[in-house]
């Protein structure tokens, strides 16, 4: 079984302020099949997350308003979504941001710019698949 194969149908939200990151991951996503809802900020991604509830999310560390780690403490701090499996984004990539990233309870930590391969990559292997399939 492909990449492809194993994520097609797969809700993967994206959260970046950057119309780039966001368009580029929609259409990597789409490629491969997935169901992606974007989202510009933490504050635009609780309330989407909380009505899509995602198969996994990809958060951007740096945004306005709500950074990423904030969002992703209150995804993992919601009694519904804790089981979400969260990967950061960020062009940071010091052993800070990762061991901060896991401390809110992310999964991994992809550095952007990232490719089609990692991105895909990452969702074949966090995305929680929907009971029954």
């Amino acid at each position: 079984m492909s990449v492809n194969e194993s994520i097609a149908g797969l809700k993967v939200m994206v959260i970046d302020d950057s119309n780039t990151i966001r368009r580029s991951a929609e259409i990597f996503l789409t490629q491969a099949g997935c169901s992606v809802i974007l989202a510009e900020d933490g504050f635009d991604a609780l309330s989407k997350v909380a009505d899509h509830e995602p198969d996994l999310v990809f958060c951007d560390v740096l945004m306005p308003r709500l950074d990423g780690y904030q969002a992703c403490a209150l995804i993992k701090k919601s009694p519904r979504l804790h089981a979400t499996p969260v990967v950061m984004l960020s062009s940071k990539d010091g052993l800070f941001d990762r061991a901060r990233g896991r401390m809110v309870g992310c999964e991994e930590y992809l550095t952007k710019p990232f490719t089609k391969d990692s991105l895909l990559k990452c969702v074949a292997q966090y995305a929680r698949r929907p009971v029954g399939v």
